[in-house]
């Protein structure tokens, strides 16, 4: 397995960078992992390593390049002070804004075979967008996706299967709004788990061993469920 930055080119001609790990062999599709606020950081490689590791080639687009280069923060309350202003500046943009380069990640990741997307907090939200908006995608995994759940992300209707993961304990992202997510999609598989926002992430305070590990042996069995050729 190797990882490595790479440029891609939005349809708009945006240049922006992305981490790419590869497998060892032949890949068995592509995933497009999607940050949280916190820029392509340690943790987000690791986790396209992860799936690298699995088999599949993975791109984790910087999906802040358009309003700043070069972001990996760690995860200080200043550090997320930090990334909640980007991701607000992110979301402020024009129509289609970030979406064409999650597209262009997708393109790229198309060359391995079909491509799933997997997303972490506002990662998750652009993995929910991306699943009901871009083209290419065969599955989506949104991860504890930060205002998946208000009334006009729940209006969404995704393109491909979908399998999304919450927290019970998840503050930013009440059970109330995610039964109402439930109810609105029943063709979504919702997975809860006794947890914390973000409990996938091993670099903070709320990682729950036991959950980041039934998630991801599920995102893995979901993965390979539908990135069949």
């Amino acid at each position: 397995m190797t990882g490595a930055s790479v440029n891609l080119t939005a349809a708009d001609g945006f240049v922006f960078p992305a981490y790419v790990a590869r497998p060892d062999g032949p890949p068995r599709g592509g995933i497009v992992v999607l940050q949280e606020i916190f820029g392509i950081n340690a943790h987000i490689r690791a986790v396209a390593d992860g799936y690298a590791a699995d088999g599949y080639l993975a791109i984790a687009p910087s999906t802040f390049h358009r309003v700043q280069p070069g972001v990996e923060l760690g995860y200080t309350p200043e550090d997320v002070a930090a990334g909640v202003r980007l991701k607000a500046a992110v979301e402020g943009l024009p129509a289609p804004g970030v979406l064409q380069d999650v597209q262009a990640a997708v393109n790229m990741a198309a060359e391995a075979g079909p491509v799933g997307v997997v997303g972490y907090c506002w990662g998750g939200l652009l993995t929910w967008r991306a699943a009901s908006l871009l083209t290419g995608i065969r599955a989506a995994v949104p991860y504890y996706g930060g205002g998946m759940t208000t009334p006009t992300e729940i209006a969404r209707q995704p393109r491909c299967p979908v399998l999304a993961h919450f927290g019970d304990q998840d503050h930013a992202i009440p059970l109330e709004g995610v039964q109402a997510f439930q109810a609105a999609h029943a063709g979504v598989q919702v997975e809860i788990y006794q947890a914390q926002h973000g409990f996938n992430c091993d670099h903070r305070a709320a990682f729950d061993t036991d959950a980041a590990a039934l998630a991801r042996e599920r995102t893995l069995a979901f993965f390979a469920q539908h990135l069949q050729g």
